[in-house]
């Protein structure tokens, strides 16, 4: 025989062989595990206790607050937001979030690092107040490294002013 001959026929063998291990699909598939999101029969995709439920439950921009300039005072608005991830965290005693503080580009470094780090302690503080466990609470500070919206306007400035809630677990 020649080569190509030989050689076709190692392929058909070796197709034939890969063919014949082929695994079926199983015609049942096992409980989802408890703690999923499908208990009701309904798959939402969402873990109890998740950065999604978190999000899920306080909204998407539910998970911030912000800030007037070169302020760290938590204001009325910024208390109904803490209140409702309050309300979450004490439904899932387990989490521990990040509260990470930000600033706009305005000022040195050092400074942002310094004015982040007291937004995300005043949410911490008020989180606290609200009966939140704060060994429960780590912060964090980015100063002006983490913009939220780029550019130099009075809008991206207060989108960036900000104190964000992040789910890290149990």
């Amino acid at each position: 025989m020649t080569i190509r001959k030989t050689t076709a026929m190692i392929a058909a063998i070796t197709m034939l062989a890969v063919g014949a291990c082929s695994k079926k699909a199983p015609d049942t598939l096992p409980p989802a595990p408890e703690g999923t999101g499908t208990e009701t029969g309904v798959n939402t995709g969402v873990i109890p206790g998740s950065q999604e439920d978190f999000l899920a439950s306080v909204g998407l921009e539910g998970d911030r607050i912000f800030f007037d300039f070169d302020q760290y005072n938590v204001d009325s608005a910024d208390m109904a937001t803490l209140q409702g991830q309050a309300q979450w965290l004490q439904r899932n005693p387990a989490v521990r979030v990040t509260l990470e503080g930000h600033a706009d580009e305005r000022g040195t470094r050092d400074y942002n690092i310094a004015l982040g780090e007291r937004r995300a302690n005043a949410a911490k503080n008020y989180l606290a107040s609200l009966g939140v466990d704060p060994s429960r609470i780590s912060v964090i500070s980015y100063g002006k490294e983490r913009p939220a919206e780029i550019g130099s306007t009075e809008e991206a400035y207060a989108k960036n002013r900000r104190a964000v809630t992040v789910v890290i677990g149990r």
